[in-house]
């Protein structure tokens, strides 16, 4: 099997300009492609690790990669699949995020030697003149066709910036700014991209000639993969210090029976023959395969050692209620307000609850235990004592945390 054909057998390609010549340059490892990720948060999310994954598998079939990093694009904000604008954030702002995104990036991809670059689109498009986009740019796109695109078709009812409208310009711009630098002659991207991504591709091929050789693949799910990194309680963040190991693993270990065969398929890099048969997997074998997904994934990203921990940690709380190695929350003395903890805090203050009203619901709902025990008082209160040896603080079946003080 090719490496297309692997990619295609995954699940992952949706749409392809050009197939004939995108096969050739893949499976030949030949291919220099990008992909864009916009630096909204100080973590990536669950939600990249499709194009994350995607990444590292061309890399091993020896093509290379470029992550493009938008401190230029991420200064107008993408209207994909939003409603409303977002929020400016300031040039520091963006710069730190970038240099985390470096970071957990470098677990998935080999940056040295120069097989796979880095680079940050603010490195051109800061130092643009706005006339000269207007000239050299400008002519090139057409308004009525840009009307088009569903990004912006899904906000004119609401209202969509100027500035905004400008984003699909600066993404092709990207494409065409990667390819005379870096000889980039490929990009993924998601199918919500499908619109900015074909801008690039005829940006190139009508400033350079039909001749110039770019091309353009879209993943089939990666805007559902960008559905993945929310959930109840906000985004399962790829940094340990905004959702922990335990916490990742157990993400994964709780996708449903429809989902995981998929992910496997799509996320992981166990060998397709050895997931082909766990096609015929049912009832009981299901979480079993829910248990290899999560390990795989969170060996990927947090290392085998980290992975193991939180494998012995789900089965020792769920056989036994054996709390070791279960994720912890220290409370701090300012935690306790007149001498005592409220439910409802605590369940915040240990990121089961995202809000105080949310706390509320899940004890109305009968969905909250301490130590096994339910907690169906939402005034109830507890002194820094009990935490002394540590508390088994649980929201609904698979949420749980260790609390200390």
């Amino acid at each position: 099997m090719t490496v297309y054909d692997e990619l295609v057998a995954r699940g992952l390609i949706a749409q392809v300009t050009d197939e004939e010549e995108i096969k050739e340059l893949i499976n030949k490892g030949k291919a220099i492609f990008y992909i864009g990720f916009d630096p909204t948060a100080d973590s990536l999310h669950v939600g990249h690790f499709m194009a994350l994954c995607l990444m590292k598998r061309l890399q091993m079939a020896g093509n290379k990669p470029i992550a493009l990093i938008g401190g230029g694009t991420g200064m107008i904000g993408d209207p994909s699949g939003r409603s409303d604008m977002r929020q400016m954030m300031t040039p520091e702002t963006i710069q730190h995020n970038c240099d985390c995104f470096k970071r957990q990036m470098s677990k998935f991809i080999d940056f040295s030697d120069g097989k796979a670059l880095m680079v940050n689109n603010a490195d051109w498009l800061m130092e643009l003149n706005y006339i000269d986009v207007l000239r050299e740019v400008g002519p090139h796109f057409s308004v009525n066709r840009m009307l088009t695109a569903e990004c912006y078709k899904q906000r004119m009812e609401k209202g969509l910036s100027f500035l905004e409208f400008n984003y699909m310009i600066m993404q092709s711009y990207d494409f065409y700014a990667l390819f005379q630098k870096y000889g980039c002659n490929m990009q993924f991207g998601g199918d919500d991209q499908w619109s900015n991504m074909l801008g690039g591709t005829e940006l190139i091929r009508r400033k350079l000639g039909k001749d110039a050789y770019a091309m353009t693949i879209t993943l089939l799910l990666n805007s559902e993969g960008k559905k993945m990194g929310k959930t109840q309680s906000g985004a399962v963040w790829l940094d340990p210090n905004k959702t922990s190991p335990f916490d990742f693993y157990q993400y994964w270990r709780n996708v449903s029976d429809a989902d995981v065969l998929k992910c496997i398929r799509m996320l992981t890099f166990l060998p397709l023959e050895e997931i082909d048969k766990m096609d015929k997997w049912e009832g009981a074998q299901l979480n079993t395969a829910k248990e290899i997904l999560a390990f795989e994934l969170t060996k990927m990203v947090h290392g085998e050692e980290e992975a193991q921990k939180a494998k012995e940690a789900a089965k020792a709380l769920f056989s036994s209620g054996n709390a070791a190695n279960m994720p912890t929350v220290t409370l701090e003395d300012n935690d306790f307000v007149n001498g005592s903890i409220d439910i409802l805090a605590l369940l915040v203050k240990s990121s089961l609850a995202s809000s105080r009203s949310e706390a509320r619901r899940a004890v109305e709902q009968g969905g909250v235990s301490i130590d096994g025990e339910k907690v169906s008082d939402i005034k109830a209160s507890y002194k820094p004592e009990i935490f002394s040896k540590g508390i088994v603080l649980k929201k609904g079946k698979k949420n749980f945390k260790k609390i200390l003080k």
